[in-house]
């Protein structure tokens, strides 16, 4: 059944995938984005067989005027993918990302929107898991590393109030490391690296490059979100692949075996992790869903 769709954050790399398979489905689309860090450009193929479905609005989601738009377009489903973009999190983007999550719920008590999703950066949300406990299940305590992962706590804390006291639904996704056509090369290690190999360029490793992550295909993120629309109602659902994959590996993934020696550079910390991948069993018994793509398939994606 064809429903109203509003996707904040719908001009980012993964905004925009998912707006693609929204039309896809016949939904009706309102894409609000200030594109900060998205990107018209992203949403060409959309515009061009969106017609009247599809309508992008140049806003900021913490402008007053955004409850506005929400009660005049009335949408069933919230997406809100823009709280905290991928290599955004200063203390005022995540300033910002929470004062946008508070105004959508505020907007959706006052409108009677139908369902809220959004995403988690699972690796700041978990922290450091011990490798016999990993793949991680949401039946961990949480471990917060960095601003990042005390905000995305804060943000399911303040769903979870919303929904116990003024039946705001909601499903939140932690995601993995998302790669895929049209992310920016600031945006996660795949397209940092992606961009260095056609470049000819050795890559910066952060650590020795021993260090795993869980790396998602962004078609198998977008089904997750699809999905979540209807289903997984009240809950943090873990979506990743479960597999764990080194960073120098990935790198000669990417480059192939004659690739540029990589340069060394000093780790994260403390807001980094040796090694991390989830658990997708919640994800199979709540929303029927489970990866497909390979990295090397999804890699492969990355060129043709």
């Amino acid at each position: 059944m064809a429903m109203k769709i509003m996707v904040v954050g719908g001009a980012g790399f993964l905004g925009s995938h998912l707006v693609d398979r929204l039309l896809a489905e016949q939904h009706s689309v309102d894409v609000v984005d200030d594109l900060s860090t998205g990107s018209l450009a992203n949403l060409a193929a959309a515009r061009a067989v969106g017609g009247g479905v599809l309508k992008i609005h140049h806003l900021d989601a913490c402008a007053p005027e955004f409850a506005s738009l929400v009660s005049m377009r009335e949408p069933d489903v919230v997406y809100h993918l823009g709280w905290m973009p991928p290599g955004h999190t200063n203390s005022g983007s995540l300033a910002r990302g929470v004062q946008g999550i508070l105004t959508l719920l505020d907007a959706a008590r006052a409108t009677g929107v139908g369902k809220i999703v959004t995403t988690l950066p699972a690796v700041a949300l978990y922290g450091e898991v011990p490798a016999r406990e990993l793949p991680a299940k949401e039946s961990r305590a949480w471990a917060p590393i960095g601003a990042p992962g005390v905000v995305a706590q804060a943000v399911v804390e303040l769903l979870r109030v919303h929904r116990e006291q003024h039946g705001v639904e909601f499903t939140a996704l932690a995601l993995t490391n998302v790669y895929g056509p049209r992310q920016r090369v600031d945006g996660g290690v795949v397209a940092a690296f992606a961009a260095a190999s056609a470049a000819g360029d050795s890559p910066v490793f952060h650590g020795d490059g021993r260090q795993t992550r869980d790396f998602l295909y962004v078609d198998d993120a977008v089904d997750a979100l699809v999905r979540a629309a209807a289903r997984g109602g009240g809950l943090v659902i873990n979506i990743g692949t479960g597999t764990h994959t080194a960073i120098r590996d990935l790198w000669s993934s990417i480059a192939g075996p004659d690739a540029p020696a990589p340069k060394s550079g000093r780790a994260r910390e403390p807001d980094d992790v040796a090694r991390f991948a989830v658990s997708a069993t919640r994800a199979r018994i709540h929303l029927s869903w489970a990866p497909w793509t390979e990295l090397e398939v999804g890699l492969r994606n990355l060129t043709e």
